[in-house]
């Protein structure tokens, strides 16, 4: 399948760039560029685009006001390429909320060079979002990210060792991890809004440009009962608070003691990602093991499938979101099919599930029939 491309920018260069660089990948036509969404307008007027990539910053309408206009009319998978600003942070995190799935930060240095360079996180990030379901994406709106992709695609090894054979015993103190991507901003909003300020601590990796991370926790913060800010090396996790990882970093769950903290760690890229949601799911195995929840959500790509396989294996309640409340049904798919998931749910039950923080025993006895056997 062809995926037609809409590029709606008003710098020259990105328009220039982009149509050259996407033009070459398989399976990309570009079916027009435009400086502002009113020149966006004509074009579509006569095909309308499978993708468009959209500038928010813009002379006559803004991206923003074009973006909200689109989910009214005919919902149609929007990537938002945003300058690295505080300020662009926070338009581009309004504007995932509105309905884009996903984002390219763009530098104001080096632009062209960036562009250039970053041809395959273009092309992976638009055939990503054409398999976005948009009524999905329309529904949570009314009630979002992407890194650099290389050929090498590392295990969780690169950053932390296999889980160790001695496993921890089950206590009372739980801790919920998860995982997410492509249409993830929209659904942890979705979940974190409906948490009381009693809801178990909570570490998160949302697939995400280093840039967006602060604001994106910083807007949650705001609409949420809970805390929500992005999370530093050494937090602890505690009831009432979800760490977000930067976006920048991987994101470690540690137990010291009694008491669960975070480590914020560099390192390689895993499973094509950092943060990588298999590294946090490897730690939260090491860390909590029986006493964890792993919840893997909407996004592209198998990043966390083995991760949740290993927390199902040291005992942990492990849950993944139903194809039918996806926005891309990617992730979860292949966690489902490893093996590691004890039940599937619709995005309107994970709130639940986060709030009682059961074991899999008791996830059994509230919902009738046993999990899958460790």
């Amino acid at each position: 399948m062809t995926v037609k491309v809409l590029i709606v920018d008003d710098s020259a260069v990105v328009r220039q760039v982009l149509t050259e660089q996407l033009a070459g990948i398989a399976g990309i036509e570009i079916m027009g560029a435009a400086r502002d969404p009113l020149f966006a307008r004509k074009l579509i007027e006569k095909q309308w685009p499978d993708v468009i990539v959209l500038d928010i910053e813009m002379p006559r309408m803004d991206g923003l006001t074009f973006l909200r206009q689109l989910m009214a009319e005919r919902p149609t998978p929007v990537i938002i390429c945003s300058t690295l600003t505080e300020k662009g942070a926070d338009i581009t995190m309004q504007a995932m909320s509105a309905g884009a799935v996903d984002i390219i930060a763009k530098p104001k240095l080096g632009l062209r060079q960036f562009l250039e360079e970053s041809k395959t996180l273009l092309g992976d990030a638009i055939k990503a979002a054409s398999h976005a379901r948009m009524e999905r994406v329309s529904a949570n709106s009314r009630a979002k990210a992407s890194v650099m992709t290389p050929t090498q695609k590392l295990p969780a090894d690169a950053v932390l060792s296999e889980r160790p054979s001695t496993l921890i015993a089950e206590t009372t103190d739980r801790v919920v991890a998860i995982g997410t991507s492509t249409g993830g901003t929209q659904a942890l909003e979705y979940v974190l809004t409906r948490l009381p300020r009693t809801a178990p601590g909570m570490v998160i990796v949302q697939h995400m440009p280093g840039a967006f991370t602060a604001a994106f926790a910083g807007r949650l913060n705001q609409l949420c009962q809970i805390e929500v800010r992005e999370a530093r090396n050494g937090d602890r996790v505690i009831p009432g608070l979800a760490l977000i990882a930067p976006g920048t970093d991987h994101l470690l769950l540690r137990r010291s003691g009694a008491q669960y903290r975070v480590e914020v760690k560099s390192g390689p890229l895993v499973s094509r990602h950092r943060p990588s949601v298999d590294v946090l799911f490897r730690s939260t195995a090491q860390a909590a093991g029986p006493n964890a929840v792993g919840i893997i959500m909407t996004g592209m790509g198998d990043d966390g499938a083995r991760g949740l396989l290993e927390m199902h294996q040291t005992g942990a309640l492990t849950i993944a979101q139903d194809e039918q409340t996806c926005i891309v049904y990617g992730m979860p798919k292949e966690a489902v099919k490893l093996g590691g998931v004890d039940a599937s749910v619709g995005l309107p039950r994970i709130p639940d599930i986060i709030t009682q923080a059961p074991t899999r025993l008791a996830y059994k006895r509230l919902h009738g029939g046993a999990p899958p056997a460790t």
